[in-house]
């Protein structure tokens, strides 16, 4: 199974300037090795038969004829192999020459390409010796004693691989206001390469590399570019061999520049994903390109996916470098106190109420309100911080509650919800020995409704706590921890949540806060909702029953971002995390994960208003709209152990 991945390589041989039969032997070279690494489609260096700086040369019709002799010598030795390769050499057609990407697999020409926009400013010169693709008169041509599709309208579909659709630009066509691929991506091109020869100058690898992501994301495609080496001519100017591969704004594989033996990258391109994405992007297909392409039918490559090339990160919500998880943090702060302070305004209230139980989501929560409060230009005094200990509440929890409403300088009230749950249980006639969702749940909505009343009371807004990895699981109690008059972590995976109170604890100028945070940072979660252990220790860990939170946001992110398939997010979690849990446990964390998801999407269908901060959101008015009664079947059936 392929999970909807196609392997891709970007190659930048050694060649020799106007010497088509070396260059020709190195790129049956590549040709073999990327077959060998089960690559499907290799790209080539623009004009890798001829090199790209032959100059005035491409007006002798020995280097022409020898182009042509020297493509079918790689027809007839790569015969033998199913990979598509993409070359570049110059094409005459109709007394016109062309600088064109040529396409074959197993022997056979697909089709050809020319370049659209042609240089002729600065260092380039192409405008002497090439035409533009738009002035070409033919649609075929004949090459190697057939004739081939040619033109500027050619699509590559793989009849056997659903979605796999590619498009060719040259060089310089990416640099333009709107590429040839821009609307090849319309057309449905999935994947675009792009046959290159881009001279290295200072600034210009980073602007380059900026622009390949920038034209990936905004394709929602996959694109390979591979660019001349360091053998061209060094006559005026030097080239690096960059190459890259990206995929929807992402830099999956890059080479090393300027080096002096020849490079071939290997990466997976998520087809799959792309085409979900597109799918979801209704305003993505809306411009008039319809028929103004020509689809050219053929077989990728079979191949066996047992693993990856690319990496897959097992913390997707949590970015990896440092600095970039600096900013992220920052962002969200900055989105929530938004959020939270626009409905303070709306309102008109400068009071706000909040159950602390020394915990990551309600001091996240905390935080978030005692910065908007400070924003305002409202005493912090307004906000009304309430522990509410229970029968599961440890020591340690109970004193980094209060330990951190007293260093944020808020009201602090404590209500002990024990005789309220007792009189309660005698209500109802419940046995309160018996620990079960009704000791449990009696807890949360007595201090909801604590809240709520408080709230009523003072005229302030009830600040929800819960996170978006709760909300997907359902680990919440209905109309009690899951009601709220404003959510501020609602869109915030709990692996999320962590990091945030790490980063403001890191940032704030109160050493006292920042002591309490770090106490907070290192405790266990829990509901507390069971009484503590035999040593006052917390005995209810919310992972030991529902299972790792860095799976549960693994399988969201894939899941619901996405639109992954079980046994695809299984495969994708065994690369992750490699060998740190063996194979039954994610699957048994992933069944529980589905059908959790699926028999509590009721508590999300009457969600509390709250920011979204990232690209997942469970809001039914927002990014999710789902039955409460969808069945999970299908998606339990497809699991393969």
């Amino acid at each position: 199974m392929n999970y909807g991945f196609v392997k891709v390589g970007a190659a930048v041989p050694e060649l020799k300037v106007a010497d088509c039969e070396f260059n020709s032997g190195k790129i049956v070279e590549f040709i073999n090795k990327a077959d060998k690494e089960d690559c499907q489609i290799i790209l080539f260096p623009e004009l890798s038969i001829t090199a790209y700086t032959c100059g005035d040369l491409f007006h002798q019709e020995i280097l022409l004829e020898q182009s042509m002799t020297y493509l079918n010598s790689i027809l007839e030795n790569t015969r033998d192999t199913d990979i598509v390769a993409i070359l570049g050499m110059p094409v005459k057609v109709d007394a016109q020459l062309f600088n064109s990407g040529v396409v074959i697999q197993s022997g056979e020409i697909l089709g050809v390409v020319p370049k659209t926009y042609i240089p002729g400013y600065k260092e380039f010169y192409e405008e002497r010796w090439f035409a533009s693709g738009v002035k070409a008169l033919s649609d075929s041509v004949n090459l190697c004693g057939k004739s081939v599709p040619f033109g500027i309208d050619l699509l590559f579909d793989a009849a056997n691989f659903n979605g796999a659709c590619f498009g060719i630009e040259i060089c310089e066509d990416l640099w333009v206001p709107v590429p040839p691929s821009s609307y090849q991506a319309m057309l449905g091109a999935t994947m675009l390469f792009n046959l290159s020869a881009s001279n290295e100058i200072i600034g210009k690898s980073e602007y380059r590399r900026e622009l390949i992501k920038q034209q990936s994301a905004k394709c929602i495609a996959g694109y390979v570019y591979a660019s001349s080496g360091i053998y061209e001519s060094t006559t005026d100017v030097v080239f690096g061999g960059h190459a890259l591969i990206a995929e929807n704004g992402g830099v999956l594989s890059e080479s090393e520049r300027f080096s002096m033996e020849g490079q071939l990258l290997c990466c997976e391109i998520d087809v799959a994903k792309l085409n979900n994405d597109r799918m979801k992007n209704t305003s993505f297909m809306e411009a008039d390109v319809k028929n103004k392409a020509r689809k050219i039918g053929f077989n990728i490559k079979k191949t066996k996916l047992n693993d990856l090339c690319r990496f897959v990160d097992p913390h997707p919500f949590v970015p990896s470098d440092p600095g970039s998880l600096d900013k992220r943090c920052k962002e969200i702060f900055a989105i929530q106190t938004a959020g939270l302070a626009k409905r303070l305004l709306h309102t008109g209230m400068k009071n706000a109420v909040i159950g602390i139980s020394g915990g990551l989501d309600s001091t996240l929560a905390l935080l978030v309100t005692w910065k908007t409060f400070d924003m305002l230009g409202i005493p912090t005094e307004n906000i009304h911080a309430i522990t509410m200990p229970g029968f599961g509440t440890t020591d340690e929890t109970y004193y980094n509650a209060l330990n951190l409403m007293k260093s944020l300088n808020v009201t602090i009230s404590e209500v002990d919800i024990k005789p309220a749950c007792i009189q309660h249980f005698k209500d109802i006639g419940h046995d309160m020995a018996i620990h079960d969702v009704t000791y449990e749940n009696v807890q949360a909505r007595e201090r909801t409704q604590i809240l709520m009343d408080i709230s009523n009371k003072i005229g302030g807004v009830v600040i929800g706590t819960g996170d978006l990895s709760e909300l997907a699981l359902g680990w919440c109690t209905y109309n009690g921890d899951h009601m709220s008059m404003y959510s501020v972590n609602c869109s915030i995976p709990k692996t999320l949540v962590k990091f945030l109170v790490g980063w403001v604890a890191d940032n704030m100028s109160q050493q006292n806060t920042r002591t309490v945070l770090k106490k907070i940072l290192s405790t266990p979660i829990s509901p507390e909702l069971l009484p503590p252990d035999e040593k006052g220790k917390i005995n209810q860990k919310t992972e030991d029953i529902i299972g790792p939170y860095e799976l549960h946001d693994f399988f969201l992110y894939h899941m619901i971002r996405y639109g992954a398939s079980p046994d695809k997010i299984l495969f994708l979690c065994r690369k992750a995390f490699n060998g740190r849990y063996e194979d039954e446990v994610i699957v048994k964390w992933l069944k529980t994960f589905l059908k959790r998801f699926f028999t509590q999407q009721f508590k999300r269908s009457c969600l509390p208003d709250g920011p979204k901060v990232g690209t997942i959101s469970l809001s039914p008015r927002g990014d999710w709209r789902m039955p409460s009664d969808a069945e999970a079947n299908l998606w339990l059936k497809n699991i393969s152990c």
